[in-house]
């Protein structure tokens, strides 16, 4: 079982930025990969930005050159970076992470932190 708690999350003008944190209850070296997701009023969730093993990094078209997903793994902790905020941007945003365990792999969520990006 992995725990993840999620912080970072607030009300922030348009143009202003945002820093999300993922505390995971494992070490990092143990997980497959980690990544953002976001869900909008009435939307789908969706994938904003991974990071894997490698640390090879993806984004989401909409936020490509505005967020940058990193990894401390002295902290187990994965952070979002989030710049040039937009008002489309305002989301509840979840941590999730998978790890492969005795054959099976697992997805892991946090409880989810609220961004929103209003004037």
């Amino acid at each position: 079982q992995v725990q993840l708690v999620e912080s970072g999350g607030g009300l922030v003008q348009p143009g202003g930025s945002l820093r999300l944190s993922c505390a995971a209850s494992v070490s990092l070296f143990s997980l497959r990969a980690m990544g953002w997701y976001r869900q909008g009023p009435g939307m789908q969730r969706e994938l904003v930005a991974g990071i894997n093993s490698g640390s090879s990094t993806n984004y989401a078209d909409s936020v490509k050159g505005r967020f940058t997903i990193s990894r401390d793994n002295a902290k187990n902790t994965v952070y979002l970076q989030m710049n040039s905020l937009k008002p489309e941007d305002t989301a509840v945003y979840y941590c999730n992470v998978v790890r492969t365990v005795l054959g099976g792999t697992f997805d892991y969520w946090g409880q989810g932190t609220q961004v929103t990006v209003s004037s």
